[in-house]
């Protein structure tokens, strides 16, 4: 109470990881909605395998959404490490464990893990759990399963190999795994849970580009848990180069660029869920070779070349609103600098003015909303990738000679 009386005068209260979980319910209890998201982003930046169970089934008994989803989508996403080190895995519940199990979502390397989940789940308590096995296996990916294993790990499994209720789903396992070996993934029924393969749990995107002596219309996909890059190119999409690309609530979109006649103002965005393209809002400015970053849930485009002039301007755009409205200016023209964020401030280093590729860096501060020059990097740099890790920048560059 006297944190919360604290808050009630200063808007502050000093939340740590002693005290959050008892202010987060006095927050709920009384309804004060601020306090409550500031505790819930604390938990969601504290959220690792061995508390996101925990912390998922907290959010079960008090009001924060965002908490809830943030919690369940790492357990999916880390659900092999949770399993391996985490004892609340031990704790769930057998309708949690299935509801886990059945998602396309869930990130496991290779559907064996899924299967060893249930047994070390059971395992924990043979006497009352063994009665769920029937209601498990049917969310194990057969298909994908090495017959191998299936034979030696599956089939003789101790819980499974004389229970009757496991028979009809043996049989439909089988014909799963046998219909995709015989026929191929192109014939997979992906109504058959057994036989749906997860989606992955990130892939990567190269849209575009510079191909063949002009911009092409190219699109490919790595999926880094199967090791492949997949051809998704759409046809109906024009070729585009040294635009600017950012993810963002679930679109990635298309901004700038050249198809080596017109200098572009427009955005557009992709669906990868319904593989579906959009035009949206265009930028005040044409600007291919522009520099792109994410920042509070909008889409920043800095400087650039617009065909006669590089630019010293930047827009930001926010996707509530359709809109892109302009921000203060960069102290220098840069086309084909490199961009991150960190601790809600925007990074540009290098590029081109028109005359020298530059070694000046600057940083965009989103309470004042201006640039500042912070320090030179050591050498000019122009075309240059720079990312932001462990509370530093880097910028990443290699001479062709």
């Amino acid at each position: 109470m006297n944190f919360i009386l604290e808050y009630a005068y200063t808007r502050t209260v000093p939340i740590n990881a002693d005290n959050v979980e008892n202010l987060l319910i006095a927050a709920d209890y009384f309804n004060i909605l601020d306090l409550l998201q500031q505790c819930s982003d604390f938990m969601i930046n504290q959220l690792c395998p061995e508390n996101s169970i925990g912390i998922y089934k907290f959010t079960e008994y008090y009001y924060c959404p965002k908490l809830h989803q943030k919690a369940y989508s790492y357990i999916l996403h880390n659900f092999e490490n949770i399993m391996n080190t985490s004892d609340e895995f031990l704790e769930l519940s057998a309708t949690v464990l299935k509801d886990l199990l059945e998602k396309d979502e869930l990130n496991v390397k290779h559907e064996e893990a899924a299967f060893e989940a249930i047994i070390k789940w059971i395992n924990y308590n043979p006497a009352s759990r063994q009665q769920y096995i029937s209601a498990l296996l049917p969310e194990v990916r057969f298909a994908f399963m090495p017959t191998e294993y299936y034979g030696n790990n599956v089939k003789s499994n101790i819980y499974i190999r004389d229970n009757e209720e496991c028979k009809p789903i043996l049989i439909n396992a089988f014909k799963a795994m046998h219909n995709l070996n015989v026929n191929g993934p192109s014939h997979s029924d992906f109504q058959n849970p057994m036989s749906r393969p997860r989606l992955p749990y990130a892939v990567l995107f190269a849209i575009g580009g510079w191909s063949g002596g002009g911009p092409t219309n190219a699109m490919e996909s790595y999926d880094a848990r199967a090791d492949k890059w997949i051809n998704v190119t759409c046809e109906e999409e024009s070729p585009r180069a040294y635009h600017g690309t950012a993810y963002l609530n679930g679109y990635v979109y298309l901004i700038g660029g050249f198809d080596s006649v017109d200098y572009f103002n427009n955005v557009t965005r992709f669906n990868p869920v319904k593989k579906a393209w959009k035009q949206v809002a265009p930028m005040h400015s044409k600007r291919c070779y522009v520099s792109v970053t994410v920042l509070d849930e909008n889409i920043y485009a800095m400087g650039g070349f617009d065909g006669h002039f590089r630019l010293n301007t930047a827009e930001r755009y926010e996707p509530e609103t359709n809109q892109w409205s302009l921000i203060a200016p960069m102290n220098e023209q840069r086309s084909d600098a490199g961009a991150t964020t960190l601790n809600d401030k925007i990074y540009i280093c290098g590029g081109f003015n028109g005359n020298e590729c530059l070694l000046t860096a600057e940083m965009y501060n989103l309470n004042t909303m201006q640039w500042s020059i912070i320090s030179s990097m050591g050498s000019r740099r122009s075309g240059v990738g720079v990312v932001a890790y462990g509370e530093k920048v880097y910028v990443v560059w290699t001479n062709y000679i």
